[in-house]
Order: structure tokens, then sequence, then C-alpha cells
């Protein structure tokens, strides 16, 4: 007789809430601490259950990953290409994406210190950092710069946000909204306008309401 499908909650827990855990697990302790017994006593379950939605711990680190790229080159990439009236706005839409938490920074600061031990995941964040300049690129062409400036000012910018994420920088938001204008400037040549930074203001303290962007 056939087995029954699994269900996706009850006893067993579910194939999210494992993940969850496993997401919660690898910010707070890295990824020696993405163990099944450890997340199962995390999630009040058997160790048992885990395996009614994943074949294995190599199953989990690949969903693990493939929320990582949802989570952080997905809505990067969808920032690039939001509608924009000026090119100082397509910026904002790329910064916002940062500051808004749409970008997740305490998983990706994760996963680039996972990558540091396993060499596929190394080659995955490499991956992810072509995909993720080849949209910045693309987006600065797209607003007439030449190939080779767009691609000096894609790094600039990219490697930028990236760099307060591996640095972990704390700034204030106050003080990161201020300098807003300036690395709008720096990244396009463009100086937004009032209008254009009153939006991005309102729209990033409308998340730091509920959910503070980190760095």
């Amino acid at each position: 007789m056939k087995q029954a499908a699994p269900p996706d909650k009850g006893w067993r827990g579910s194939r999210q809430g494992w993940l969850d855990a496993a997401y919660e697990a690898l910010i707070e302790g890295g990824i020696d601490a993405v163990k099944i017994q450890p997340l199962a006593r995390r999630l009040g379950l058997s160790r048992t259950s885990f395996y009614w939605f994943f074949g294995d711990r190599e199953a989990l680190m690949s969903a693990l990953i493939a929320e990582w790229e949802a989570r952080t080159t997905a809505p990067l990439v969808g920032a690039s290409t939001e509608y924009a009236e000026t090119q100082s706005e397509a910026m904002l839409n790329v910064l916002a994406c940062f500051l808004t938490g749409m970008f997740d920074a305490p998983l990706e600061f994760a996963v680039r210190s996972w990558a540091l031990q396993e060499a596929d995941i190394g080659a995955r964040t490499q991956a992810a950092d072509t995909d993720r300049l080849a949209a910045l690129r693309d987006m600065l062409i797209r607003w007439g710069h030449a190939e080779q400036g767009a691609d000096v000012r894609a790094r600039t910018i990219y490697l930028t946000q990236i760099g307060y994420i591996s640095m972990q920088a704390r700034e204030d938001l106050d003080t990161r909204l201020a300098r807003i204008p300036t690395y709008v400037r720096i990244f396009t040549g463009q100086t937004p306008t009032p209008r254009e930074i009153a939006r991005f203001n309102a729209r990033v303290l409308a998340s730091a309401d509920g959910n503070p962007a980190p760095g």
C-alpha cells in the first residue's frame, strides 16, 4: 500500500519550520550550529521527524542556500529594474533594498562566513556576486553610462554595500540617511532632488518602524 504524503504541519513540524530553525541557527552560530539534533531540540520535535521533509542534512543545506539567494540576490536584482523616472531614483531604489531590510544582511554575513569553510558555497557566493554586479551594471548602462564606467560604478556601489555587511558597520539611521545624497552623487554622477530624498527617507523610515534595517 502506498504511504500517504506527510502532512505539512503537525507533530512532525513542517518543512518551513525546519528551514526557519536552520536559518536562525546559521545566523546565531554559523554553519557548525546547523545540525539535525540541535534543530530538533530548538523545535521541540523528534530527530526522526526531520526526515519527513529532508532526505539528509545536505538537502537542508541546499534549501538554506536557495533561501539565501531568494532573500538577497533576488531582491537586489529586482530593485535594479524597479521603475524610476530618473537615474537618481533608480539608485535610491537599490539603496532602499539594503536599508529597508529587503536584502537580508544577517543571512548574507552568515553565508559569506560559511563560504570560507566550504569551497562549493564559496562558488555560489562568487556566482551571486557576478549576477548582482551584472544587474547593477546593466541598470547604469540603461541610464546612459558607457560599459566600462558602468562596470566601475557598479563595483563601487556593490562593494560599498557588501562592505557595510562584512564589516558589520553600525551607523544610526539618521547618519546613514544624511549620507545618502552624497552616495547617490558618487555612484551615478547625479544629485537627487529634495523630493526624491524625501520619498526615499519616508520609505526607509516606514520600514524601520517595524523592522530596522541592519548595517
